[in-house]
């Protein structure tokens, strides 16, 4: 990981070459690092969770601002269960409506309300100003794009070899 570190033999580390190592521990260390701070960000400038984000952006995506349950946990890459659950609390703080599909009445849709709306506006530019500087501003352009081909080469084989459907948006 960083050659002063002997990994123990019962390591998920221990199965990989070092380059591989070094690559997955950068990583999860950034991800799990930037996970935190963005949420720690949200929640106290606007009363926001990542979570709460993560659905208000994948709906405000979409060119109705609605999707069904079962869309919306395939584009957030979650689990149906903890979508129903996130979505519910969401709906309690008015953010988000729940209704009966309009094609398909066995289908739950979830729309963004008005105050989800707003607090969506109110957030982002906040939390786009803290990506900048603890995430993009890390990267000379050249370095941006190359990561760009990267992550979305990565994404590609998630989707070809992943357990969720393929998005919608992403054919």
């Amino acid at each position: 990981m960083d050659g002063e570190h002997q990994i123990a033999p019962e390591s998920p580390f221990a199965l990989l070459s070092d380059d591989e190592t070094r690559a997955w521990y950068a990583y999860m260390k950034v991800q799990l690092r930037l996970q935190y701070e963005m949420n720690r960000q949200l929640r106290v400038e606007h009363g926001l969770s990542l979570a709460d984000f993560d659905i208000l952006v994948a709906l405000i995506s979409d060119e109705n601002a609605t999707l069904t349950m079962s869309g919306l946990a395939t584009r957030i890459g979650w689990e149906r269960s903890r979508v129903s659950h996130q979505v519910r609390r969401m709906t309690e703080r008015g953010l988000l409506a729940v209704t009966t599909g309009a094609a398909d009445r066995r289908a739950t849709a979830v729309s963004l309300t008005d105050a989800g709306r707003t607090a969506l506006a109110e957030a982002s530019p906040g939390h786009i100003a803290m990506v900048r500087r603890v995430f993009l501003g890390a990267l000379d352009p050249p370095r941006l794009r190359e990561l760009s081909v990267s992550l979305e080469q990565i994404y590609e084989v998630l989707i070809e070899h992943g357990t969720l459907p393929r998005p919608v948006d992403h054919p």
